[in-house]
Order: structure tokens, then C-alpha cells, then sequence
């Protein structure tokens, strides 16, 4: 009976261990686009009434949850009963970050006007109107965590894929917890870093130390929000390439004396290119036909 039960709390161990160590795997797999899921979420959090700041990111938290408990069933379900097209989504999704991350630098080379709504902030909304624009930018933010979420949990998945059932269903799970904590979590000290800015400045009666360092938190948010796009368009390049290199033997087999992350960078941006020119070639058609 004790031999069982030592036996059964051994198991338990290597299960814990097994956990750790592919969670740190997948953890590191998925990390690249968490700097673009960043800057998506913070630029969406920003631009409200302070007080409303967090109210706002916590409806968007509540979203990120629900959308993985839609995720993850499906895609154990998937790896469960039909394991080929957990591959087949991740190639997929692939094709997506590197179009996502190709459109950015094509649109920085090659900028274009957008048609926008320009807001004048000085009207005075209405209650009703400022609880409407919360609820379609929440909306928003959270259609646009929806598509990051499935790209993270297969991403996951795939890192995984050969290990029995229940360890996917742990580490997929727990990678999925991590990036909704940690991404919602850093986005808050984001979006709330001017305010605690002017608060340090409201307090140092114009000099010091505390003067200096408040007026660097103001005017440092919007490059931060920018730096951290730059960062995720460079990630979402590095991920696509890095899931096409390790999953179609083509790409694999290309460029093997080149360092591995120059060599993903690369298939990425090449892929990215390649589905932006099909893209807009697809937009021209339907313009044709229509005109």
C-alpha cells in the first residue's frame, strides 16, 4: 500500500518535471508573438479617460479568457481525433503572421493615405457615447486577441504534439494562462505609465529627481507603443519563418549554413511578401470584375 503510494507520488514528480520543462520550451516558442500581441492590446487600451483605463482592460482580460476556453477544446480535440490538421492550421497560421508582418514593412516602404475618422476630442461626449466607444473598442480588442490566441495555442500545440494527451492539455493550458496574465498585466503598466508619470511630476513641485523621471514616463509612452511594434513585426517574421522551417521540408533543407535566426527571418519575409502580392493581386480582381 505505502510502495503504491510512493509510487503514485514518483509518477507525479516526472509528470511535474515533464510539465516544467516543456512549458519553458513552449513558452519560448510562443514569446515572439506576445511583442506584437503587446502592442496590439496597449494601443487599443489607450486613448480613454484615465479613470476608465483599467475598467476597460479588465473587460478585454475577461474576453482573452473566454476566448481560450472556446480554443482550447477544440484544438485538443483536434489533436486528439484528427492530429494532421493541428499541422495544418500552424502552417496556416504561419502564412498569416508572415503576411501580417510583410504588410507592415511594405506599408513603411511603401506608405499610403487611410481614410479615418477624425474625432474631435474636445466635444463633450455623452454618457451613453463614451460607454458605446468602450464597448466597440473592447469588442475590437477582443476579436483581435481571438485570432492571436488560436496562432499561440497552436503554436503551442505543435511544440507538443508528440507528448501524450494529458501533457498537452497542461502545458498548452498553462502557456495560455501565461500569455493572457503576462500580456494583460504588462499592458496595464503600460497604458497607466504616463499617469503615474504626471503624478510623480504633479509631486516634485517643478524639479528633482522625481520631476525629471515623471516627465520621461510621459513623454515615453508613445515610443514605447511604437518600439514594441517594431519588435512584434520582427517576431512575427521570426515565428512564421521559424514554423515553416520546422514543419515543410523544403524550407528546412534551405539555406542550412545560414544562422538559424537569419535564416527564418528571411523564409518569413519572403512568404510574407509572396501572400501580400497574392493579397492585393486577389483585391485587383475583385475590383475588375466589380468595375
Amino acid at each position: 500500500m505505502a510502495s503504491g503510494f510512493f509510487a503514485l507520488l514518483d509518477d507525479i514528480g516526472a509528470l511535474m518535471d515533464d510539465v516544467a520543462v516543456l512549458s519553458k520550451v513552449t513558452t519560448k516558442k510562443t514569446a515572439g508573438i506576445l511583442g506584437d500581441d503587446l502592442a496590439v492590446n496597449a494601443e487599443k487600451a489607450s486613448g480613454f479617460v484615465s479613470s476608465r483605463e483599467i475598467p476597460v482592460l479588465w473587460a478585454i482580460t475577461k474576453g482573452s479568457f473566454l476566448n481560450k476556453l472556446i480554443i482550447l477544446p477544440i484544438a485538443f480535440l483536434l489533436s486528439a481525433f484528427l492530429p494532421a490538421a493541428v499541422t495544418i492550421i500552424l502552417i496556416l497560421g504561419g502564412i498569416y503572421l508572415a503576411f501580417e508582418g510583410a504588410e507592415k514593412i511594405v506599408e513603411y516602404v511603401f506608405p499610403h493615405e487611410h481614410k479615418t475618422e477624425t474625432v474631435d476630442v474636445t466635444e463633450e461626449l455623452s454618457e451613453e457615447a463614451i460607454l458605446e466607444l468602450e464597448k466597440s473598442k473592447v469588442k475590437s480588442a477582443i476579436i483581435t486577441d481571438f485570432i492571436l490566441s488560436v496562432e499561440i495555442v497552436i503554436i503551442a500545440l505543435g511544440a507538443v504534439l508528440e507528448q501524450t494527451l494529458l501533457l498537452q492539455i497542461i502545458v498548452v493550458s498553462i502557456v495560455a494562462i501565461i500569455a493572457t496574465v503576462g500580456v494583460y498585466g504588462i499592458v496595464a503598466l503600460i497604458v497607466r505609465m504616463d499617469d503615474f508619470g504626471l503624478k510623480l511630476v504633479a509631486k516634485s513641485n517643478g524639479k528633482g529627481f522625481m520631476h525629471g523621471f515623471g516627465t520621461v514616463l510621459v513623454s515615453a509612452l508613445p515610443y514605447v507603443i511604437k518600439s514594441l511594434s517594431v519588435i512584434g513585426t520582427i517576431a512575427l517574421l521570426l515565428v512564421s519563418g521559424g514554423i515553416f522551417a520546422h514543419n515543410l521540408d523544403f524550407f528546412h533543407d534551405i539555406l542550412t549554413s545560414w544562422p538559424a535566426m537569419l535564416k527564418e527571418f528571411l523564409i518569413g519575409l519572403v512568404v510574407g511578401i509572396l501572400a501580400v502580392l497574392v493579397f492585393k493581386a486577389v483585391l485587383w480582381v475583385i475590383g475588375v470584375v466589380k468595375g
